[in-house]
């Protein structure tokens, strides 16, 4: 059975939106570069034309990476969704039960988390623990610091 990969629509388009570029902008570019490199004679020490390959090797990489994620895109409209237990696409404000400092954080894809912009990963030890709770539930994470106590004051779908 293939994993499904859970996104947001929004982060199925970045993704749509970097394979298109690295196709059509950064592919011919490096062509380019690998045939220029090359036209300057022996290729053992051309670091030009070594580079080039390398960067070749990563953009092709990068492209085989998005389009398998692509192909097992399961993207979910998180506007569609509602209720008041947490899952994914949910937008989550915890309260720290040790500090009282309140932090709001959406669960997202593994593709899209972004820490500063308040999306973690649906894999993460914050996600996994809420997933299944609802609001007024307490929540306990082990953190790098050692255990974290959350309260969780909302759950919002947006």
């Amino acid at each position: 059975m293939v994993d499904k990969v859970p996104m947001t629509p929004g982060g199925h388009t970045a993704l749509e939106v970097e394979l298109k570029r690295r196709q059509s902008e950064d592919r011919p570019r490096i062509i380019e570069l690998i045939a220029e490199a090359r036209s300057h004679g022996d290729l053992s020490e051309n670091a030009e034309y070594h580079a080039a390959k390398e960067e070749q090797s990563h953009n092709e990489g990068r492209i085989a990476e998005l389009e398998d994620k692509l192909a097992r895109a399961e993207v979910i409209d998180v506007t569609k969704l509602s209720g008041d237990t947490i899952k994914f696409g949910a937008t989550v404000t915890l309260i720290d039960e040790d500090t009282e400092k309140k932090a709001v954080w959406q669960i997202v894809g593994e593709t899209e988390a972004d820490a500063k912009k308040g999306r973690i990963s649906i894999t993460s030890p914050l996600a996994r623990a809420l997933i299944g709770k609802t609001k007024g539930s307490s929540v306990e994470v082990m953190a790098p610091g050692g255990a974290k106590a959350y309260e969780i004051a909302k759950v919002e779908w947006r």
